[in-house]
């Protein structure tokens, strides 16, 4: 499978940039996941990968050729690309039984009919819809339709399989099964998949690597965990997690005591680097805020249990915290309740909102 090249590619409309200068490599067999806000231009970034949009400039390669290029004129349409589209819609035909769906554009390629049955077949298999074959899609369920859109677009072998939201249609229970599917078809293909979507979930569970996109311009491209853990601004902080990472105001002095919420701590840094004493915004992850122990108080302002975790909303000296705790627990509103801060702390610049430093916080 090949690896796709983007070189200071760009996208105007008129005098809106949908994407801006944007230099990214994805390797083969990796699965990536375009994430952001609805109009950051991630479809756009997938469209003009596939050949469905033409970039204002720059240079595309999909492994050894260069598939546009706007300083030597080269725009390979996308059926010369080798490269498979999942659409949101999955835009079956509707007059078609499952098979001929598979099938049809196949048979457009001119394959022998033993090769397309056979073909047909491998797929049916692959997807577990076998017994669907003689189905028409509105005899299908959401998740069945989309199983049928994937086994029509793998099956002339595409080197790259793109999709834009393609679970966004399903209900919750159903998003969840068909995450599963697509990890396990990305196995079992072999294939690079570049897929695109708003949902911090299914980018975190999901791919190898994601590329966080905001107004065009690329923020952060690492893999989930990584970027989780380390993020590299507050806008990729507050897009990935939930519940959301805490951001409080604080102040750093240049011997590591920091202020934040009416809380003083000593910020002690994971990697050498020189803070000196400036304005920060602190960073903790809910999990990260331990209830039932430690130096700090607050006050139980509103609690969410779920069974499986507890998302609970505390009021620290006027400022808001919310600590997530595991287990089938719940606290009464108002009650008083020690807390600690566990792990790691991410600071970052009052101004730019980039990450300084991650570290661990301690009793002064």
């Amino acid at each position: 499978m090949p690896e796709i090249f983007l070189k200071n590619v760009a996208k105007s409309f008129g005098k809106v940039v949908a994407v801006d200068q944007l230099n990214l490599q994805i390797l083969s067999n990796s699965f990536i996941t375009l994430l952001g806000p609805s109009g950051c231009g991630k479809t756009t970034i997938l469209r003009m990968i596939a050949g469905l949009e033409t970039p204002t400039q720059g240079q595309i390669s999909i492994g050894n050729r260069v598939v546009f290029d706007s300083e030597q004129g080269v725009n390979l349409p996308p059926n010369k690309r080798e490269v498979g589209f999942l659409f949101q819609n999955y835009a079956l035909w509707p007059h078609m039984t499952v098979y001929q769906n598979i099938a049809f554009g196949l048979e457009n390629m001119k394959w022998g009919k033993d090769k397309i049955h056979a073909r047909v077949k491998e797929l049916l298999e692959m997807l577990r819809i076998e017994q669907l074959e003689q189905r028409y899609p509105s005899q299908l369920s959401g998740g069945q339709q989309q199983r049928v859109a994937i086994a029509r677009t793998l099956a002339p072998g595409p080197k790259v399989l793109f999709m834009d939201e393609p679970l966004s249609n399903l209900d919750a229970k159903l998003r969840m099964e068909m995450r599963t599917e697509l990890k396990r078809l990305h196995r079992e293909t072999d294939s690079t998949f570049v897929y695109v979507t708003h949902d911090q979930q299914e980018a975190m569970t999901l791919s190898t690597m994601v590329c966080v996109i905001d107004k065009g311009r690329l923020q952060q491209y690492a893999p989930p965990l990584q970027m989780y853990n380390n993020p590299a601004s507050v806008f990729v902080a507050d897009f990935l997690g939930n519940p959301a990472m805490n951001f409080v105001d604080g102040h750093i002095t240049g011997d590591g005591v920091l202020t934040f919420g009416g809380i003083g701590v000593r910020f002690t840094p994971f990697n050498a680097v020189t803070l000196g004493e400036r304005d920060v915004v602190v960073g903790i992850r809910p999990e990260y805020i331990r209830i039932g122990d430690g130096d700090m108080e607050g006050t139980v302002y509103s609690t969410l249990p779920s069974g499986m975790e507890t998302a609970v909303k505390l009021n620290v000296n006027g400022v808001s915290l919310t600590s997530v705790v595991f287990g089938d627990v719940d606290f009464p509103v108002d009650k008083k309740v020690r807390f600690s801060f566990n792990k790691a702390t991410v600071l970052f610049d009052r101004d730019s909102g980039r990450s300084l430093a991650r570290g661990a916080l301690s009793a002064l």
